[in-house]
């Protein structure tokens, strides 16, 4: 089981961004990281195109280390770690280990 999933919501724990939080875009697996919204923003130089008719710099979201960052605890709005539960019918869901809510 994963431990960060598409659209959790997470704190960077470490690096410039540190206790800013955001929800989880993308994840790569291979690789061991995570794109989170409006973290890790690097500016981007692009061409005159259809899309962008001035050409310029964008801002681009980047990918974070997937230890970097931590569940947020949607109970006291906190990082916290989990917990993996088995329900009866064989599935598993993440349990927060302060609260004890679902994540």
């Amino acid at each position: 089981m994963l431990r960060i999933k598409r659209d959790d919501k997470v704190m960077v724990i470490t690096g410039k961004d540190k206790g800013k939080t955001g929800k989880v875009i993308k994840v790569f697996l291979a690789d061991q990281k995570v794109v989170v919204e409006n973290i890790n923003l690097m500016k981007k130089s692009v061409k005159k195109s259809d899309q962008y008719p001035n050409g310029g710099f964008i801002e681009v979201e980047r990918p974070v280390h997937i230890s970097n960052v931590m569940l947020v605890d949607s109970k006291s709005v906190k990082p916290t770690r989990y917990l993996t539960k088995v329900l009866k019918d064989g599935g598993k869901v993440r349990v927060a280990k302060k609260s004890g809510e679902t994540i």
